[in-house]
Formats: structure tokens, C-alpha cells, sequence
């Protein structure tokens, strides 16, 4: 049976009330989804000692316990991203969030390292239904410009900030209770988001009245995206010229290729060509990607810095991300209400990506005896501060305008973008820095201080080419994104769910 189709709202309904406090509520829903989603990707990481203590593996395979979750989720997000469209985003949502909370009691209550991996490559799997879903009741739900940008700011703020709290609240449960928590919470949070979304959030038909599965070109774009990634978390230790490596990029670029010969040729692709043709729209997945990039190296290698050279506890290292969060919420609500429908989205994420590498490039003179408060916590700000004015704006541009037919593809697309940058940045940056602190070692004499300098080095190596990597961002709006302001639907098709 289908589920009852919200009826479109009579014109002028939703400016008449352009954030009403049912819309408000929906969109905490949706952001604590998307919160659930980010965090739980980074929340394992200052655990992972831990777990590999209480459960006895090696240290070569520790990797998977966050690589599992990383190669299912990029793996099938396109598939998650068309089964919305199909099934119907709410049912999808409904499903998924129950399907994550099993996992992760799966992971919580793991007697052995194989039972923890399984648990988590579920939760990728549900995960990937989870993001799709909820990204495209997002673009659904809020279709006025007075209402889109800010709301789109406040999902930005919570998905950009999402790993940074991960690694917060990992380091807390594991400091203070059990590293089964980092899983556990899930929980609870999950069984809030199922009474929400059921008594808030709207029933939609499916968008076609017959769907069909395209088995190609899911069977092509699963397997490339895992290639792909898979190859990335390879580089990051077996480095890039290993055979594993190379083959699994040449065979992940090869099916994304056949991937993209098959969506131009079947009658109901799983991504339509016509999403990613669209100007504003292809110039947004890829500065998610390039922020992708340059955000984990952020954090990565602040992290070894406060950890390795200045001695933080996992837990301090945390709280001492807690700037930067709340600097990228702050600017991103300020976005979405204030910047946004003045300017349109092309001069706030120049400016975005900008201000990021202004930050970063801060980093690059920190030293073995540079303190938090004079030498990292500036750079916290600003660079916290262009986060927030890169994905609202992104996340907006990648679904405005969208056939809600083709909103679970955009949105997957999103979150796609997001993962392969994260793939990319955490393997080519690392193995940078890892290569410069190499060199140093061997070209420098021995000191009492030689391996903390040794770090610092490779550390400002990688800083620098972040800092690339956010002119590259600025550089890749300016020239894609189309000047202005964002213009209205043409149409009311896509504000079903807007009359709430």
C-alpha cells in the first residue's frame, strides 16, 4: 500500500508563513538525522585504541573499524539516493534509521573484531539510505527562498560540524564510560528521530507510479565508488604507487566510466544525466569534494599536532576543536538568514574558501613550543568561519531547482562528493606528511627534539597544500557558479511537502 500524498500547499501558503514552528521542528529532525550520520563517522577513531585492546586484533587491522563503514556508505549512496525516489522518502528515512539502530546494537555488543566490522559496514549500508533521504526532504520540504537559505544554514552548520563533534563525543564515552557507547548512543538518538519523523514529517507517493531499478548501472556505480575509496584508504598506507592501490583507482575510474555510458543510454538511469549537466548544480558537488578535502586535513593533522606535540588527551583534543564548531554554526546560521539572499551563493563560498585557507595557512607557522591559545586557536575561528559560508550555500546549490523525481539522486551526489573528498584528503595528505617527515629525519641531525620537529614539518607541508587545495575551491565557484541570486521554482511541483 502507498503511503498518502501530502497535498500541495495553495500558492502564497508557505511566504505566508515562512518558517512556522512545524517547519522548524522538521528541520531539527532532519539535522539530528544528518548529525547522527556525520558523527558516526569519525566518533569510532578515539576509541580505536580501546576497542583493539578489549577485543584482542592487530594493529593492521584496526583500519576497518572505520574503513568498513566508509567503503559500503560511499559505496551504495546512488542506490540509496534513486530507492528514495522510488519507495518514497519517508518510508526510505523510517527504514534506514531502524535498520542503523540494529547495527549499531550489533557493533555495541561485539564479542570479536569480525562481528564489530560487520556491524559497521551495516551502518554504512543504512547509512547511505539515511543521507539521500533526508538531504532530499531537505530540498522538498523548503522550496521558499525566505525559508531555504536558512534552514539550508543550519543543516550545513550541523553536517560541517559533525565530525568535529564525533571526535568529541567519542573521546567523552570512552574517557567516562565504554567505547560500546560510541555505538550505543545511537540508540537513543535514533528512537527520537523514528517518533519525530513519524509525526512530523508528511507521507509522499514514490515520484513514478512504475520504478525500475537500474541493476547496471547500480551494480557499476557501487563497485566504482567502492574502487575508489577503497583504493584511497590503501594509499594511505601501502602508498600510491602500490599495485593494490593503482588497481583498485584504475578499476574504480574504468566502472564509473561504464557507470556514466549506461545512465546516458537506459530509460530510468539511476543518476539522470540532466542533475549533474546543470551548471550550478555540477560546480557544487565539486566544492563539497574540494571542502571535503581540505576539511579532514584540517582536522587531521591538528589532531596529531595537539596530540603528538603538545600531549592533549584524546578528549582534550576534542574540546580543543569546540571553536571551530561553534564558529562554523554561527557563520552558517548568519549565512543562510543574512548573506545568502543578498549576495547568492558565488561570492559567499569564494569568500568561504578563502577565509579557510587564510586560516589554515596559520597553521603553517606553528612550532614545537607554540602554544593553543596564541598559534592554533586563531586559525580555529577562521577557518571554522569559512566552513560555515562553504556548506549551507554548497548543499543548497547542489538540490535548488531539482524535479523532485531526481532529488534522491542530487542528494546522494552530495554525499558522495563529501565522501570521496574525505577519502582523498585523508589518504594523499597523510601520505604527504608522512613523506616530508621522512625527508626531514634523514636530513637533519639527531636532537633531543628532532622527531616532535620532524612532525611540525610534515605537519606545515600538508597545511600548505591544504591551503591549495581551498584557492583551488575558490578558483572552481568562481569560475562555475553563476553570478546573482538564486531565482524561485518556476513551478509549485516541488512543494509538496511544504504544506505543513
Amino acid at each position: 500500500m502507498s503511503e498518502p500524498t501530502a497535498t500541495a500547499p495553495t500558492p502564497g501558503t508557505e511566504s505566508a508563513s515562512p518558517f512556522g514552528s512545524r517547519h522548524w521542528w522538521i528541520l531539527t529532525v532532519l539535522s539530528l538525522t544528518q548529525l547522527l550520520l556525520v558523527l558516526d563517522s569519525t566518533v569510532m577513531n578515539v576509541a580505536l585504541p580501546s576497542v583493539q585492546s578489549d577485543l584482542g586484533f592487530s594493529s593492521a587491522d584496526r583500519q576497518w573499524i572505520v574503513t568498513a563503514y566508509a567503503l559500503v556508505f560511499g559505496g551504495t549512496l546512488l542506490a540509496g539516493g534513486r530507492l528514495s525516489d522510488m519507495l518514497g522518502r519517508k518510508r526510505i528515512l523510517l527504514a534506514a534509521t531502524s535498520g542503523f539502530i540494529l547495527a549499531s546494537v550489533l557493533g555495541g555488543f561485539a564479542n570479536g573484531f569480525g562481528m564489530l566490522v560487520t556491524a559497521r559496514g551495516l551502518q554504512g549500508f543504512f547509512g547511505a539510505l539515511l543521507a539521500p533521504a533526508t538531504l532530499s526532504l531537505m530540498a522538498t520540504t523548503f522550496t521558499d527562498r525566505s525559508t531555504r537559505g536558512k534552514a539550508f544554514g543550519v543543516f550545513g552548520a550541523v553536517s560541517s560540524s559533525g565530525a568535529a563533534i564525533g571526535l568529541l563525543l567519542g573521546g567523552a564515552l570512552t574517557q567516562y564510560l565504554d567505547w560500546r557507547w560510541c555505538l550505543l548512543v545511537n540508540v537513543a538518538v535514533g528512537m527520537v528521530i523514528l517518533a519525530a519523523a513519524t509525526a512530523l514529517i508528511p507521507a509522499q507517493d514514490p515520484v513514478s507510479p512504475r520504478p525500475r531499478m537500474d541493476l547496471p548501472g547500480m551494480i557499476t556505480s557501487v563497485l566504482g565508488i567502492l574502487a575508489l575509496v577503497y583504493g584511497c584508504s590503501t594509499a594511505e598506507h601501502d602508498g600510491w604507487t602500490s599495485p593494490v592501490t593503482l588497481g583498485s583507482l584504475a578499476a574504480g575510474v574504468l566502472l564509473l566510466g561504464l557507470f556514466a555510458l549506461i545512465q546516458a543510454r537506459v530509460s530510468q538511469p539511476l543518476l539522470p544525466m540532466r542533475v549533474v549537466r546543470d551548471r550550478n548544480r555540477g560546480a557544487a558537488y565539486l566544492m563539497v569534494a574540494i571542502a571535503g578535502i581540505g576539511m579532514f586535513g584540517v582536522f587531521l593533522f591538528l589532531a596529531y599536532h595537539l596530540q603528538q606535540v603538545l600531549g592533549f588527551s584524546a578528549l582534550m583534543t576534542g574540546v580543543a576543536f569546540l571553536p571551530m564548531v561553534i564558529s562554523m554554526v554561527v557563520m552558517a546560521i548568519v549565512t543562510g538568514g543574512v548573506l545568502l539572499p543578498h549576495t547568492g551563493p558565488r561570492a559567499v563560498v569564494i569568500g568561504g574558501f578563502l577565509l579557510t585557507a587564510v586560516g589554515t595557512a596559520l597553521f603553517t607557522g606553528l612550532s614545537v613550543h607554540s602554544g593553543y591559545a596564541a598559534s592554533i586557536l586563531p586559525g580555529l575561528l577562521i577557518t571554522g568561519s569559512g566552513f560555515g559560508l562553504i556548506f549551507g550555500p554548497a548543499m543548497n546549490l547542489a538540490t535548488d531547482r531539482i524535479d523532485p523525481a531526481d532529488a534522491g539522486a542530487a542528494s546522494a551526489l552530495v554525499n558522495a562528493g563529501q565522501q570521496i573528498g574525505a577519502a582523498i584528503g585523508t589518504a594523499l595528505l597523510n601520505t604527504i606528511a608522512v613523506s616530508a617527515t621522512t625527508n626531514y629525519l634523514t636530513t637533519h641531525p639527531k636532537a633531543p627534539e628532532a622527531a616532535a620537529r620532524a612532525s611540525v614539518h610534515g605537519n606545515t607541508v600538508a597545511f600548505w597544500v591544504t591551503v591549495a587545495v581551498f584557492v583551488l575551491g575558490a578558483l572552481t565557484c568562481g569560475l562555475l557558479v553563476r553570478p546573482g541570486r538564486q531565482q524561485e521554482p518556476e513551478s509549485d511541483d516541488s512543494t509538496a511537502l511544504a504544506a505543513i
